[in-house]
């Protein structure tokens, strides 16, 4: 048994953190630079291919991308190419306006984006509805998808997707073997390798699968002697370079705005996807600054010159490349620009070689890439978001009319949903048996609902008393007069009213609620941050030593509670007086379920009803400590079927395999991350953790209990606080006040690392489906804190740059 360490001195906060090791640069990103290198070639290729372009300017455009982006962009670790989202939109303009003015639209599109950088509206291109950008990618993915599934069956493919549609019968009717053998092959290879199992699985891993793929299938070609469309690339004396540009000066004018918003779209969002990547753990002894957004189109920009007038494709960031960039252990810019400089070499030194590739096989990697791009995250992202609609729509519109045309359709709709929910409000109101009146305003209040909540209002009696509760966010000029006018008026007439609700501050002021005590004759108290939809139950000072009788019991006796209507049930079976010889803590217990009854179940009933229907579909597992002052629903504002939550005793992550490892914490994470299919894991610590502090104050010789026995799993924690392998872990800049906090701020750092170690949890990681973030709560403060910026160091200033400061 391994004896817990003595605790160490309290660290001062004026001494500074260790340096960190300078990590060896150079050798990473050449490792890197050669991973993104394999990928990008047959990539690079096989976009070409999709849009009819020739073959050599798929790799001038990941040459001008790589160098180009890769040294002036402003996301290190952002890879850049030939752009997969503009696939369709250039095949259409080379179909319309030939190669050598697409060429010369790429340029103007670069200049465009130079513009845009430099009136820094770069993040105005994220103001787009996820939804949208997600069903625009979706619609191209399905556009791509169909039009190389005739070359995989050995055809050519058609000039629109409703072509391509109604060419498959034919094209299925006049098969051709060979093509089809190797397509086949390709997808064979390319869906099987990552998992191949065992030791020769995780060495054939080190190989990209899309190379491994089409190298099968080209020597699979050639050693059989198969004759069919290959790769060709012609000298580079004869490549085309652009030409100004011959056509309508509205349609180019139009063409070149279609590629400027694509291309920076993709482009950006690509750039907070990576820093979202190694924010989840990858790299964890070198982060690179986070993606300065300008800076990063400022760099698309340039590098859509350049490879427009050196005559290639259309350049943004890849999500793929970047991806597999961060995952080999990339930490600066510079594998990005040698990534480059490996294209432009095997563009002059293996011409021979790559001219022995067969198209049918660059046309099942690009078909896959497609499919691949409507992704079932983002599936349920937009459903869980109510917003599948504008996705459905997108992808329609993209599929059936263009790019630039299901972008405008989309915002369009999603313009007439978000209208559409901000008129939609209801109003009702029903009589407590009580005799209070309970009205209900469920949605944002606008001059629109001003008809229907005067009419409901003026339903209540004069001299009644009345409950208003406002569940919406927003009330405008109209509704607010309505509201007003009627308060004053009912009050006048000697009634007694209480607002509630997000909406409700507006209304209810302090005066009317002095009012309100003053009408009630006292029965009220002077505090009012008890409401009744308030989500926690003990927070403040002032409760009374009786259950309190609320508004909804005016009229009953002091001492007791009458449920109303919808806590009925609930208080037949736990009777809200306290009978003698019955715990406090039971008399709280019925108090807060016909509490929830009568005031927080009519509001979640129909939700909770829904996620009976459908199941649970969390986005993320919570994984945080049992301490009571931990709600993770308030300081996470989720709800129900948000989160997968787990809770023990100082937030820990067993090792697999650890001596009395307590199994259900890995149960529960492989049935989070395998059978809920989890977006994100985050590990939540705390200020003040009782385990932490029982960690550090243990000694040898201390009786082994079950508590002990579980605190072992902390142990690797404390080891990494007092090891000078380590930086300290800063809190939002500066060291923490003592050992404890020290220590529940290493913790969390610790959690993560075991984390990785089960089996589930890396495989998702290495696809690239999964997240991992942690985050430390300051109880006295109500502070919340991200771990990002760098290793050990929490902040929270990633909350205030989106407006959500905890």
């Amino acid at each position: 048994m391994t004896a817990p360490a003595p605790s160490p001195a309290p660290i001062p906060a004026q001494v500074p953190a260790p340096p960190a090791k300078e990590p060896k640069d150079f050798p990473a990103d050449l490792s890197a630079s050669i991973a993104v290198f394999l990928i990008a070639l047959p990539l690079s290729l096989g976009i070409a291919l999709a849009t009819g372009a020739p073959l050599q300017a798929g790799l001038v455009a990941a040459a001008a991308g790589g160098i180009v982006a890769g040294r002036l962009g402003g996301a290190p670790l952002l890879v850049s190419g030939a752009a997969t989202g503009l696939t369709v939109v250039t095949a259409e303009l080379i179909q319309h306006y030939g190669w050598r003015t697409t060429c010369a639209i790429t340029v103007l599109a670069g200049c465009c984006q130079l513009g845009l950088a430099f009136l820094r509206t770069a993040r105005s291109a994220l103001m787009v509805s996820p939804a949208i950008v997600h069903g625009m990618l979706a619609g191209i993915g399905v556009t791509i998808a169909l039009a190389q599934l005739h070359i995989v069956l050995g055809g050519t493919p058609q000039s629109s997707a409703l072509a391509n549609v109604r060419g498959l019968p034919a094209q299925l009717a006049d098969l051709h073997p060979a093509a089809l053998g190797v397509s086949v092959l390709t997808l064979i290879v390319l869906l099987g390798w990552p998992r191949v199992p065992g030791r020769a699985g995780r060495s054939l891993r080190k190989v990209p699968a899309a190379l491994a793929a089409v190298a099968v299938a080209t020597a699979f070609a050639t050693l059989t002697g198969l004759r069919l469309p290959r790769v060709d690339l012609p000298s580079w004396r004869s490549h085309a370079l652009p030409e100004l540009p011959e056509g309508p000066v509205l349609g180019i004018i139009a063409a070149v705005l279609t590629v400027t918003l694509v291309g920076s779209v993709e482009s950006l969002l690509s750039a907070v996807a990576t820093d979202k990547l190694i924010a989840s753990g990858w790299n964890r002894g070198h982060r690179p600054t986070r993606a300065d957004l300008n800076r990063e189109l400022r760099g698309q920009g340039a590098a859509n010159v350049i490879s427009g007038a050196l005559g290639g494709l259309p350049v943004a960031g890849g999500a793929v490349r970047s991806a597999a960039n961060v995952r080999a252990g990339a930490v600066s810019r510079r594998a990005a620009v040698l990534h480059g400089l490996w294209i432009m070499l095997a563009a002059g030194l293996l011409v021979p070689v790559l001219d022995l590739i067969p198209l049918a096989s660059l046309a099942a990697l690009v078909m896959v890439v497609g499919v691949q791009m409507v992704s079932a995250t983002h599936v349920r992202t937009v459903t869980r978001h109510r917003e599948i609609l504008v996705y459905a729509t997108t992808i329609a519109a993209v599929v059936l009319g263009g790019v630039l045309e299901g972008v405008a359709i989309g915002i369009a709709v999603a313009v007439a949903l978000a209208l559409h929910r901000l008129a939609r409000t209801r109003i009702t109101i029903e009589e407590l048996e009580s005799g209070v009146h309970r009205v209900w305003a469920r949605g944002q209040l606008t001059f629109l609902a001003v008809p229907r909540l005067s009419r409901v209002l003026n339903q209540i009696p004069h001299d009644g008393h009345a409950v208003v509760e406002l569940d919406g966010s927003f009330i405008d000029h109209a509704a607010y007069e309505t509201l007003h006018d009627w308060q004053e008026s009912h009050l006048a007439h000697g009634g007694s009213l209480e607002i509630t609700g997000r909406s409700g501050a507006r209304i209810a002021e302090a005066e009317q609620a002095r009012a309100e005590d003053e009408a009630e004759g006292g029965r009220r108290g002077a505090h009012h941050c008890c409401r009744p939809w308030t989500p926690w139950q003990n927070h403040c000072d002032h409760r009374p030593t009786v259950p309190r009788t609320t508004d909804a019991e005016a009229g009953t006796e002091s001492g007791t509670e009458t449920a109303g209507a919808a806590g009925a049930a609930v208080a037949s079976v736990l009777p809200p007086a306290q009978p003698r010889g019955r715990g406090r803590g039971a008399g709280q217990l019925a108090n807060g379920i016909s509490a929830f009854q009568r005031d927080t179940a009519p509001r979640v009933r129909e939700e909770l009803a829904r996620l009976a229907r459908e199941g649970q579909q969390p986005s993320q597992l919570f994984l945080t400590c049992a301490d009571s002052r931990l709600v993770t629903s308030m300081i996470t504002a989720s709800g129900p079927g948000d989160l997968f939550t787990v809770r023990n005793v100082g937030n820990l992550v067993p090792l697999p395999g650890a001596e009395s490892t307590d199994d259900s914490v890995a149960a529960a994470i492989e049935y989070a991350v395998d059978v809920l299919k989890v977006d994100s894991i985050t590990v939540c610590g705390h200020s003040g953790c009782g385990a932490m502090q029982a960690l550090l104050n243990s000694s040898p010789g201390t009786p082994m209990t079950p508590l002990r026995r579980w605190l072992r799993h902390g142990l690797p924690s404390l080891e990494r606080m007092v090891s000078r392998h380590h930086a300290w872990a800063r809190i939002s800049g500066r060291l923490p006040a003592d050992a404890v906090e020290q220590l529940c701020l290493t913790n969390v750092v610790q959690q993560l690392e075991h984390l990785r170690a089960h089996e589930s949890v890396a495989r998702r990681l290495a696809e690239g489906t999964l997240e991992l973030h942690g985050m430390y709560f300051h109880v006295g403060e109500a502070q919340a804190y991200l771990l990002s910026g760098g290793e050990d160091f929490f902040d929270c200033r990633v909350f205030d740059s989106v407006g959500q400061h905890a």
